[in-house]
This record gives structure tokens, C-alpha cells and sequence, in this order.
């Protein structure tokens, strides 16, 4: 029994597993977390399945094959949710996701939007308002005054701190 990379404490195969299995995840930050356990445990196929829209239209599976190569998935945390439950269309995931590749760690802080198309939720694209950065790791924590990450536009202590 291996544990989740999601961070989830469960075991992989009664967690994200299952997802990757083709179950379909019941809300949008389950879908995140299944994406990020799959790029953890390189489940490519997952990923470029769980795309649509503008997302599967950027998907470059020779890319992402090659950006894995050497990459080390170190840790997930969720930083904020907006919609994105069982009975919704649409919701947006933030993120932080640390890894190390090449010896130096960073991590990806994004804002993804996600849809629910036929029951199953895919992955959208990234939130254009809040972007998506790159950086080393040390430096992805938000300050009470910085922008939230979930986009709303508030201060990160008016809304999601």
C-alpha cells in the first residue's frame, strides 16, 4: 500500500486511484488532486483525458512526457475552492504544487478552472485573471495583502485567508 501523493493520507488505490481507474471524481478539487497524483505517478493518459476545451487544445502529450522526465512531485496544498461540488457546472481550483527537477525545487501556483460536461468534470484552463506563476519553493506563501489566488480580486484575508 502506497499513500496518495494528493496528500490525502489515504492509500493511492482508495483515493486517487480509483479515479484513475475511471471512476469519475464527484467535484472539481477531487479532479485536481486525481490530476496531480497522476502526474506524480505519471499517468499521462489520466491527464490528457481529463482535459477539454482550451485545456485539451494546449495539451502537448510529447511535452509533458519530456517535462516529466527528471521531475519530482514533492507536495499538494489547496489554497482555495470556489464552486466545483456535486451539483455544480463549474468551479475553480488554487493551487500550490512543489516539486524538484534537476535538483532545485520550485513550485506551480495556479488558479484552474474546471467544467463539468456529461457528469464529468475536466480540467478547463487556467484562470486568466489569476494567472499562473511559477517560482522556488519559499516563496509561495500569501501574504494577508496579497491578491487571493482564487481570483475574486479581494485581498487574500477578505476572502479566503
Amino acid at each position: 500500500m502506497s499513500p496518495c501523493p494528493c496528500g490525502s493520507n489515504i492509500d493511492l488505490s482508495g483515493c486517487c486511484g480509483r479515479y484513475h481507474a475511471d471512476e469519475p471524481a464527484p467535484t472539481a478539487e477531487k479532479l485536481m488532486r486525481s490530476r496531480y497524483a497522476a502526474y506524480a505517478t505519471g499517468k499521462l493518459d489520466y491527464i490528457e483525458a481529463t482535459c477539454a476545451g482550451p485545456a485539451a487544445v494546449a495539451f502537448d502529450r510529447a511535452e509533458a512526457g519530456v517535462l516529466q522526465l527528471g521531475t519530482e512531485w514533492l507536495g499538494l496544498e489547496i489554497v482555495a475552492t470556489r464552486k466545483g461540488r456535486e451539483g455544480d457546472s463549474e468551479g475553480t481550483v488554487s493551487f500550490v504544487a512543489r516539486y524538484r527537477q534537476q535538483g532545485t525545487e520550485a513550485a506551480l501556483t495556479e488558479t484552474s478552472l474546471f467544467r463539468k460536461i456529461e457528469g464529468r468534470w475536466f480540467y478547463w484552463d487556467r484562470d486568466s485573471v489569476a494567472g499562473a506563476s511559477s517560482h522556488s519553493a519559499g516563496s509561495d506563501r500569501v501574504g494577508r495583502n496579497d491578491p487571493c489566488p482564487c481570483g475574486s480580486g479581494k485581498k487574500f484575508k477578505k476572502c479566503c485567508g
